[in-house]
Formats: C-alpha cells, structure tokens, sequence
C-alpha cells in the first residue's frame, strides 16, 4: 500500500520502508543531499551512510561541508571524518568499510542511506569493483618521488612504454590516473587493465534499490556553490586549511586537492591573495558539479532525477509502507 508523505509515521511510530535493500541519493555538490538524507533518517529509522570521498577525512570538516556535529547527532551518520588526511583513501577501502556499515545497518534494523557525490562509490557500490591489488607504501611513495616535477603528457608516455593497453585508455593530461597506473604497474609487473577486467561481486542489487540523483535547476546550483564556500570560510575554511598545510603532507594525497584546499593554501602561502583564492576554488567547485551531472548522465542508468525541493516527498510517495520493524 503507498502513502503520500504527509501519512508516513516516524519510526516511533513504527512505519517503515519495505521492498528496498537501501535508499541511495547522488547529486552534485551543495545540491542538498545531506538534509534529505537526514530527514529521511528521522522519518524511517534510517542510517546515513557517507559516499562522499572528502567528507571520509576528518581534517575536512568545513571546506567539505560535511554535516556538523548537531545534524549528525539529529540521525545516525557512518563513515564521516571517519579517515586521517594523511591516508590515501580509495574506492576500495570505501567499500569494505561500507559493506561492514551495512552489515551492522542490517543487524540494528535501519534503513541504510547512503548518499554522496563520488560517482565512483555508487558503481562499486551496485556493480562490484576491479579487483587491483593494494600498492605498498613504499611502492607508491617511490613512484611519487619519481614522477612529482614530471609533466603529465611525459608520464602518459612513460606509461604507454610500459602499459600501453592502459595509457590508451587514459587522458594525456589526466595526472592522477596516470600516476596510479604506473603504481600498479610497478608493484605488480601487470597492466592496470587487467585488474580493472576482473571485477569483484556487488555489495548491493541496484534493482532493489530506490537510486535518487538530485537535479537542481543548474544557474541555482552554482550560485548556491558561490555562496556556500564564503560560508565557508566565514566558518573557518582557511583556519582549517592552515592547520592541513602545517602537515605538510605529500601534496598527491586526495585531501590535499580537495576543492578549495590548494587554492587557500596558495593564499596563506602569499602566492595570490584570498579573494583570488576563493574565485579559484568557486569555479573549481562549479566545474566538478558539471562534471557530476555529467557522469551521472552517462553512468547512472536507473537512477531517478528529481528536483531537491520535491525529493523527499517524492521518495515517500514512491516507497511501500508497512507495520512493524525492518526486515
């Protein structure tokens, strides 16, 4: 039996979700995936479930605008802050942790949520992952020393000597898959490409998910964006980001090129002004929602695209509601 969104009961209430593995909700960022989460958290009985690849770091609070300490304590929130900046994390060790997270969502009776803007995540999530070996440190701190004052087109043809099948695959220009494939290589004497053929099994049957991607008119959204990261840094950003730089951790690591950290860093560093910086940042952050758009047009087959200011009743109206507790 379906019910609009004003009849849904709270999880006191006992009305809950049936028929769908997990509620999974995309979208580019500041598109308003995290209060819809939350809000849905509340009214299932759910558990946020974070597919954001920078809102994992802990040293990232702010300029990942990851939900603040009182939102988190308003649901239960997974895998948030929940990584040192100092660790390379992956689309791999995202999924392990987040099959152990619904694992634990099952054995409680929650509603797994998992909602985020890292495409990556999602696929893994629903269709399994390449199954490439962990690189050493030691290997991967090599290959770093190696190539930091290298051009990108100079590596992509340093990788087609060695994994030509891979490097045809890969931009000249795009640096970080460049790097990683050269890491797997060295590690494994194997191209990338044939790890990338062998994909490990799915954590979850996209069929038997309700799979939300947020739309929000786009000349709204990037003024949303702009607006956003001078919150941001009103909240303390570049304090944030000071503290980051003080570390001084290998540049390559992923919460060193989060959106916004190298341009600031930049600014403290007296290499431009702020007001620079945050222009830098804003239009770096606007070309990643487009990108994010973009993928999800090309990759998110399946998925639902609904306007923000009518996902959550639109997702209640949608679902099947029953007495008692989940199964």
């Amino acid at each position: 039996m379906d019910h609009g969104a004003d009849e849904v009961r709270t999880r006191s209430g006992s009305a809950v979700a049936q028929g769908y593995e997990a509620i999974l909700i995309a979208g580019p960022t500041a598109s308003g995936k995290s209060a819809l989460a939350i809000n849905l958290a509340k009214r299932l009985g759910g558990v946020v479930i974070n597919a954001d690849s920078m809102q994992m770091y802990r040293d990232l609070r702010v300029i990942t605008a990851r939900p603040t300490p009182e939102e988190e304590a308003s649901a239960p929130h997974r895998l948030f802050g929940s990584v040192d900046a100092g660790e390379a994390w992956s689309v791999g060790k995202w999924l392990r942790a987040a099959e152990g997270e619904l694992a634990r969502a099952r054995a409680e009776r929650l509603v797994p949520i998992v909602t985020g803007g890292t495409g990556l995540y999602f696929k893994a999530l629903t269709e399994g992952l390449s199954d490439i070996p962990e690189v050493s440190a030691e290997v991967r701190a090599a290959v770093r020393a190696a190539t930091v004052d290298v051009p990108a087109e100079q590596l992509h043809e340093e990788l087609a000597h060695r994994d030509p099948e891979t490097a045809a695959q890969l931009r000249p220009t795009d640096r970080q898959r460049i790097i990683r494939a050269l890491e797997v290589f060295q590690a494994t004497g194997q191209p990338l490409t044939r790890f990338q053929n062998a994909r490990a099994g799915r954590l979850l049957d996209p069929e038997q998910c309700l799979r939300v991607f947020l739309a929000p008119d786009r000349d709204a959204l990037y003024r949303r964006i702009d607006a956003r990261f001078d919150a941001m840094v009103s909240l303390g950003a570049l304090e944030e980001v000071k503290a980051l730089a003080a570390r001084r951790l290998d540049p390559a690591l992923p919460a060193m090129r989060a959106h916004g950290v190298p341009w600031l860093i930049k600014a403290l560093n007296g290499e431009m002004t702020l007001p620079e910086a945050i222009q830098r940042a804003k239009a770096d952050t606007r070309h990643y929602a487009k990108r994010q758009f973009t993928w999800f047009r090309h990759q998110g087959e399946g998925w639902l695209w609904l306007d923000p200011a009518e996902a959550e009743r639109a997702i209640l109206a949608t679902m099947s509601f029953v007495e008692g507790p989940p199964v």
